[in-house]
């Protein structure tokens, strides 16, 4: 993943210790409190563990939100504000914006955030996450993670990674040519979208991201025009064949350079190698030699005239479109009843300030586990 795929980094946190002493006045109160404690503890564990599988993410995170829960949605069986939502304060750096920390004394800001690293962890969760984003206090600053812009771009990008795999499947299973140009052509589109997004955010923490977008719409439009030409060239029409697949050359070499210039732009975030990637190498090759056969058909079977104009792709994907697994909370954890919630009195106890932003505070960023690649077979890209 780090050699294929552009990462920007996970967000970081402060510790947070869930010490209301005094506001929790029962043992079922405090349990609750030293249960999210270590919940909190053990699901950041797993996000630099190496060896955590995706079962074990899940059980971490359900365990987590199942608790927090109880900060969040009403118990007192009426439909106001959970009176321990803002009780906790909590910080949080941004994926693109370096190791300063912004903090809300908001349960449902620790919410987001903490669900904000748990779908890039899984990445195919992410386009579940906007629901609670409008109920915060405290609207996301430009360019943080929780703006708009940038949760869009992480959505965009990954579906087009998710079909990645689809057009690695087809093409290693020899599915039909034309599914192929179609899924690649989508999957070019998604990424020239994704990058569109970020048009209007600060480059200097947005260019690399961008880069990265680019390299790979490029990469995956000669894919597009490459298996085009090939399904041209199987309707006897080799001049449209040719013209492709020199399309196809066109933004190969593009994606080449701007693998260079990814690698040279600085910005947050892991530099993924796709040009040194089989996957990468293979479609150059590919291009050349089905371009070489085409020419020498055309030289001596068809005489067909190259146009001057590429031939238009209109390819629409019949299947295999990637499509998001749904997530879901987990319920609410049983030791939230009303009665336990009943046992915690604002009115004890020394309360915090409610926080305000905090950008001069620094948190150390996430020390990541360094996952070696697996064989390279050229079709495997995760």
């Amino acid at each position: 993943m780090t050699h294929w795929f552009h990462r920007n980094p996970l967000k970081a946190t402060a510790p947070v210790s869930f010490n209301l002493y005094g506001v929790a006045s029962s043992p079922a109160a405090n349990k609750i409190c030293n249960d999210l404690r270590t919940a909190r503890a053990r699901l950041l564990d797993a996000f630099t563990d190496a060896t955590c599988t995706p079962e074990i993410m899940k059980k971490s995170s359900d365990e987590y939100f199942a608790l927090l829960q109880g900060f969040i949605l009403p118990l007192d069986g009426t439909t106001q504000e959970n009176k321990l939502r803002f009780i906790q304060n909590f910080k949080w750096t941004d994926s693109l914006q370096g190791n300063i920390a912004s903090a809300q004394q908001d349960a449902v800001f620790e919410l987001v955030s903490m669900a904000f690293n748990v779908a890039i962890w899984y990445t195919k969760f992410a386009s579940r996450l906007e629901t609670h984003i409008p109920r915060l206090i405290t609207p996301a600053e430009k360019g943080r993670d929780l703006e708009p812009r940038v949760i869009d771009t992480y959505i965009v990008q990954i579906q087009a990674e998710a079909q990645e795999v689809t057009i690695a499947r087809a093409i290693e299973l020899k599915h039909n040519a034309s599914l192929i140009a179609a899924l690649s052509f989508e999957t070019a589109n998604f990424y020239q979208k994704a990058d569109h997004t970020l048009n209007t955010l600060d480059p200097e923490c947005s260019s690399k991201w961008k880069k990265y977008l680019q390299l790979k719409q490029h990469f995956y439009m000669a894919y597009a025009h490459c298996y085009h030409g090939q399904t041209l060239l199987a309707g006897d029409k080799c001049g449209e064949a040719i013209r492709s697949l020199q399309e196809a050359e066109k933004f190969y070499s593009r994606a080449e350079a701007l693998c260079k210039e990814y690698r040279q732009t600085k910005g947050p975030g892991s530099t993924a190698k796709p040009s040194e990637q089989l996957f990468f190498k293979k479609l150059g090759t590919f291009i050349k030699n089905t371009l070489e056969k085409c020419q020498r058909e055309n030289g001596f079977i068809y005489f067909h005239k190259v146009p001057a104009e590429a031939p238009a792709l209109e390819l629409k994907a019949s299947y295999g479109l990637a499509e998001p697994t749904p997530f879901e909370l987990p319920p609410l954890s049983a030791q939230c009843t009303p009665e336990v919630y009943a046992t915690f009195d604002l009115t004890k106890g020394p309360k915090e300030d409610k926080a305000k932003a905090k950008h001069d505070e620094e948190i150390k960023p996430v020390k990541e586990p360094d996952l070696k690649p697996q064989k390279d077979t050229g079709c495997v890209v995760s």
